[in-house]
């Protein structure tokens, strides 16, 4: 039976911030392909970056299971991935390299792949996946093992090298195919593949519960003008409540999870989908806590946070983005700041936690528009933030817009660089600081409200002195920032200091 090696490059061990918080999860897309391959009469293998300590581990793991093929399958689900981390792209091109060098055939999938095959195939891949991959994978399987004899140039999806008649190498690109409606006729994430114990362990450690993943939907329709979406395009399809509900409640029965983070860009975007879900939870027996994405506007339809927290939902992270309106506008959002606030009252009132994703630096962005996001957290005091700054990828309207001001660096090396890519209103330096200036004053004002409450924590509360002890120095800094020229990035290996992180991402 020919067998496939599955891996992926994102490592954890490579994202200081997100290692040094610890809540890692296994590759859903790749189990995704995983499991289709495996229904398809192939036997898989999965190498697990998530937890290596380096691509070493991917050679002894070619080395081991000896595969016919490669594939290193980027987890679609995983923002990180569609961020195309320059830290994870060389991982890749040292991953497919090693496997090159074994004379084992390479196939790539993901969203850098899809917007830039060349990359990948001049470091040792041969094949790239455009695009939703579970499909032109098992034709291209099939082609290359001879189970049929379909011709490359009819597989949709699939870009490869190949050589002209007067003997050049070029890039030959077949038109994307449309992607799986159906997805309740998919089979489940090969979760056998994966070490859970190991994954609990490590939970239940570093914060007390054992939380996996899952997803409903893939793609969304919305039109935030800087959201990249080189996989699904601007559309989405949905998976059944029932179905959904079924697999919760097989996690439940097989690992026993406490909690699930449903990693959609958008969970219960369809109408009553939310309802549908709640009730197939309750009739199957099959809750388990969890957190979600959202938006602030779909949030606001009548019965949609009861359902959510009669399904289990324990905190929803919208995209809140910014308190000023002109940004939100000129990202083409779709939303207003009222809704923000009204969206975390209705989750409040319901019994669930809210966070917020602030994105600070979108072109045009001015000291009353920061001011003004920073004053709606101060109002809303959300239950955790995340903050990014604007990061434009290939396919969107933000990167078109800011195409010519971009500097030679394009992405960022991690999760934490907050790299102004793009000649912006502010220096990197600036946004880095407000960062600092953000955090300490949310930090301060959350240890104040609990104090306030009757909860008295020593170490919490002496926190809350420092920080509001340094916070006026922090804000004369971010003052003095605010006037020097920006530049765009450079290429170097910094990235912002560790001890500047922020909290754990949902991620």
């Amino acid at each position: 039976m020919t067998r496939l090696l599955f891996g992926q490059s994102y490592f954890l061990r490579f994202d200081p911030k997100l290692w040094d918080a610890m809540q890692p999860y296994p590759p859903l897309g790749t189990l995704y392909a995983a499991g289709f391959m495996r229904e398809a009469g192939y036997s898989v293998a999965l190498f697990d970056a998530m937890l290596a300590e380096s691509e070493t581990e991917w050679a002894a793991a070619l080395d081991r299971e000896r595969p016919d093929l490669a594939v290193i399958y980027e987890d679609n689900f995983n923002y990180l991935s569609k961020m195309c981390l320059l830290r994870m792209r060389d991982a890749a091109f040292t991953m497919a390299g090693m496997a090159a060098d074994r004379g084992i055939p390479v196939i790539i999938a993901g969203s850098d792949a899809s917007d830039h095959p060349e990359n990948y195939l001049d470091h040792g891949a041969d094949y790239a996946l455009i695009g939703e991959g579970e499909l032109t994978l098992r034709e291209l399987s099939d082609a290359l093992t001879g189970r049929s004899d379909r011709p490359l140039e009819s597989i949709a999806g699939l870009a490869w090298r190949e050589t002209d008649p007067d003997g050049k190498r070029r890039i030959r690109r077949n038109p994307r195919r449309p992607d799986i409606r159906d997805l309740d006729h998919l089979p489940f994430p090969a979760w056998d593949l994966v070490d859970v114990e190991r994954y609990r362990r490590i939970w239940l450690e570093r914060h007390g519960y054992f939380s996996m993943n899952m997803v409903t939907t893939r793609g969304c329709p919305f039109h935030c003008n800087w959201c990249a979406k080189p996989i699904w395009g601007q559309r989405y399809n949905s998976r059944g409540p029932e179905n959904v509900a079924q697999e919760m409640k097989f996690l439940k029965e097989t690992y026993a999870p406490d909690h699930i983070w449903f990693v959609d860009d958008i969970m219960g975007l369809k109408p009553g989908w939310l309802e549908g879900f709640s009730a197939a939870v309750a009739r199957l027996d099959a809750g388990i806590p969890f957190k979600c994405l959202s938006r602030v506007d779909l949030l606001l339809r009548p019965g949609e946070t009861e359902a959510l927290a009669r399904a289990g939902a324990e905190i929803v992270w919208v995209g809140a983005e910014s308190g000023s309106q002109a940004v939100l506008t000129a990202m083409e959002k779709g939303t207003q700041v009222e809704q923000i606030y009204a969206a975390a009252a209705a989750l409040r009132e319901a019994g669930i936690r809210v966070g917020f994703f602030l994105q600070f630096g979108y072109p045009g962005e001015t000291r009353a528009d920061v001011e003004a996001t920073l004053g709606m957290v101060r109002q809303i005091l959300p239950d955790d933030i995340g903050m990014s700054v604007s990061y434009p990828l290939p396919g969107t309207t933000f990167f078109e817009r800011v195409r010519d001001d971009l500097g030679e660096r394009r992405n960022w090396i991690d999760s934490n660089d907050l790299a102004m890519l793009y000649r912006g209103s502010f220096t990197t330096g600036f946004y880095r600081q407000l960062h600092t200036v953000l955090h300490k004053e949310y930090r301060m004002r959350k240890s104040w409200q609990a104090l306030r409450r009757g909860r008295f924590d020593p170490r919490r509360t002496a926190g809350m002195v420092y920080q509001a002890a340094t916070l006026p120095f922090e804000r004369r800094k971010l003052d003095r920032m605010a006037g020097i020229p920006h530049e765009p990035a450079r290429m170097t290996g910094e990235s912002m200091p560790l001890e500047e992180a922020s909290r754990p991402s949902p991620q």
